[in-house]
């Protein structure tokens, strides 16, 4: 079995931007730069014969690049549940597209529908037992958040080691999008 998921990738400059808004929060395990991306669709656990499957129906996929923009600041959960700190992103039509191809390439795959609602989003940081006074004083510190446009030529499925303090990542396939026509 292996833990995959659908993402784009963060540029380095915006991760090292994000970086700069990663303090505040005590006990927060903020996300590296290098660890930030953007997911498509989580798999989960997967076999190898099912991820080959997987891959190829990605790979099979065909759409144009564009661009996103990150877009204010929030939190999952609410007082003593907060459990992530994240960066929003602009409403984008192309991206949500992207995600419903992944989702319909998982489905072709054998793999189960997702059920929960996609909301895209960067994680910033994982919370254990946060202050929920700090974490509304990040947010209303970060809120007015954007980043310049990124760029989305590729997206990738990754494989997830999960360790004992952070997830690690490793790209195992990249699928470009095919050029836009700009007027």
């Amino acid at each position: 079995m292996i833990r995959l998921f659908a993402a784009l990738a963060i540029p380095q400059e915006i991760g090292l931007a994000l970086a700069g808004r990663q303090a505040g929060v005590e006990g927060a395990r903020w996300r590296p730069p290098e660890a930030l991306h953007l997911t498509l669709r989580f798999f989960g656990d997967v076999r190898e014969d099912i991820a080959r499957d997987l891959d190829a129906e990605l790979m099979a996929l065909r759409g144009q690049a564009f661009d996103i923009e990150l877009s204010g600041v929030g939190a999952f959960g609410e007082g003593p549940e907060l459990h992530v700190l994240w960066a929003g992103v602009a409403d984008s039509e192309p991206l949500r597209r992207l995600a419903r191809a992944c989702e319909t390439a998982a489905r072709r795959a054998g793999l189960k529908p997702e059920t929960r609602h996609y909301r895209p989003h960067l994680t910033l940081a994982y919370l254990r037992h946060p202050d929920p006074a700090e974490v509304a004083a990040w947010i209303q510190a970060n809120n007015l958040l954007r980043s310049p446009a990124i760029r989305v030529a590729s997206f990738g499925l990754y494989s997830s080691f999960l360790g004992s303090e952070q997830a690690h990542y490793r790209l195992e396939a990249a699928y470009p999008l095919l050029p836009s026509q700009l007027p």
